[in-house]
């Protein structure tokens, strides 16, 4: 097996991977770290450069492989260089460089997006990832993270959304009422996720009201949305809580609601069309 190509700490590719840990840095060199196979795989069109330790190259070759197909340098480093670079405790051998790719508004609008979700206030790096990844699972067509929310390529934010973040378009720093007056305009109608919200989802659903496009807003997670933002959505619409639960946490309610609007939006009519005889 071949020595590793990365062996000091100090050498100045490890420095500038480290950095990327600041989100200063990361917005100026609009560059950022994606950490694992599972990233790494899913980022190959936005990878600078690929680190990977002798054995991971081994275990992934697969993704090793992809890289060298695009064109992207790969660099064997010993693990303690993959160690600095890495914002884990347990790092698993492999880092990926990555260029920023968050999409224009503008870009995101023209596409007339049928399902979106808008991340108005989360603070919670882990929780902005988990909600992308429900969005890519829901099929919805973009994400969006208004100006007072967590900073998309956190380490944590990217971790949580295992690879979902190089699956759709995402728009970073939108005022949220810039974003509601494009989406509306757009032709989206505007949903409030609240626990305290006068419309049951499972209402919506049952009345057809959900086969649109739509986007849905979803707020921080201690004390969620607040009136302002709640005034500019066509409705608020909670989760119903059928048991003793005393609320859902952002990332499930989320994943529910979106959900929801897309078995809706699936079904011709919306789902009266499955439930009716």
């Amino acid at each position: 097996m071949a020595a590793p190509e990365l062996t000091s700490l100090r050498s100045p590719r490890v420095i500038a991977a480290r950095r990327l840990a600041k989100r200063g840095f990361r917005s100026k060199e609009r560059r950022f770290i994606a950490e694992g196979p599972q990233s790494v795989r899913e980022a190959v069109d936005h990878l600078i450069e690929v680190y990977v330790t002798p054995d991971a190259a081994e275990r992934h070759a697969d993704i090793v492989a992809a890289a060298h197909a695009a064109g992207v340098p790969v660099l064997t480093a010993t693990d303690e260089v993959i160690a600095e670079m890495s914002d884990t405790v347990t790092p698993q051998g492999i880092v990926g460089l990555c260029r920023f790719l968050d999409s224009p508004f503008e870009e995101i609008l023209a596409g007339r997006p049928r399902l979106v979700a808008v991340l108005a206030h989360v603070r919670d790096p882990g929780n902005a990832g988990t909600v992308l990844r429900c969005a890519d699972a829901a099929g919805a067509d973009a994400v969006v993270l208004t100006d007072a929310s967590v900073d998309l390529y956190n380490p944590k934010s990217v971790r949580a959304s295992v690879g979902s973040l190089f699956h759709l378009p995402v728009a970073v720093g939108v005022p949220v009422e810039q974003a509601v007056a494009g989406l509306k305009a757009a032709g989206a109608r505007i949903l409030a996720a609240d626990g305290a919200g006068d419309k049951d989802l499972d209402e919506e659903l049952d009345q057809g009201a959900m086969g649109g496009p739509s986007a849905w807003i979803f707020g921080n997670e201690a004390w969620g949305l607040p009136e302002e933002t709640r005034a500019l959505a066509d409705a608020v619409v909670r989760v119903p809580i059928h048991g003793k639960a005393e609320s859902l946490n952002l990332a499930t309610a989320a994943a529910v609601c979106l959900y929801a609007s897309a078995r809706a939006q699936r079904a011709s009519g919306g789902c009266r069309s499955v439930t009716s005889s």
